[in-house]
């Protein structure tokens, strides 16, 4: 892992929650409001609380085994498992745990790929237990 990589690392798991969810709400401001967020980029899990406005209860997503992988001149997103506390998003997670991805080529994004796959590559993905699936493109 590179000397840039593990600095990022870092500062992820240094950034108060505080922070992001301020942060989170003023771009979701009059969509939703961003209650709870965990992540632990060593483990590949993350946590997401959220409240739709006009909603009476809150959506909440636990996601466990992501990663980004460079493969083949692109770059694919894999997610191992993904659950939530309602039945449609449910449904949606079906459809797309344990695939392989394609990311889209994003010309902003482009000279930040490989430092992204580099944070999240299965080979860095520690004791989560991550292999790489089936392409579904």
């Amino acid at each position: 892992m590179s000397f840039k990589s593990s600095i990022i690392k870092k500062a992820i798991k240094w950034t108060p929650t505080k922070i992001i969810l301020w942060v989170t709400n003023i771009m979701l401001k009059g969509i939703a409001e961003l209650t709870d967020f965990r992540v632990d980029i060593d483990a590949r899990t993350s946590f997401v609380q959220l409240q739709l406005f006009g909603e009476a209860e809150v959506i909440e997503v636990w996601l466990e085994g992501f990663a980004v992988i460079n493969h083949e001149e692109s770059y694919q997103f894999i997610l191992q498992q993904a659950k939530s506390n309602r039945l449609w998003l449910d449904n949606i997670f079906a459809r797309i745990v344990g695939k392989a991805w394609k990311i889209p080529v994003i010309p902003q994004l482009t000279t930040y790929m490989p430092l992204i796959a580099e944070l999240l590559n299965v080979d860095n993905a520690g004791q989560s237990g991550l292999n790489y699936p089936e392409d579904t493109n």
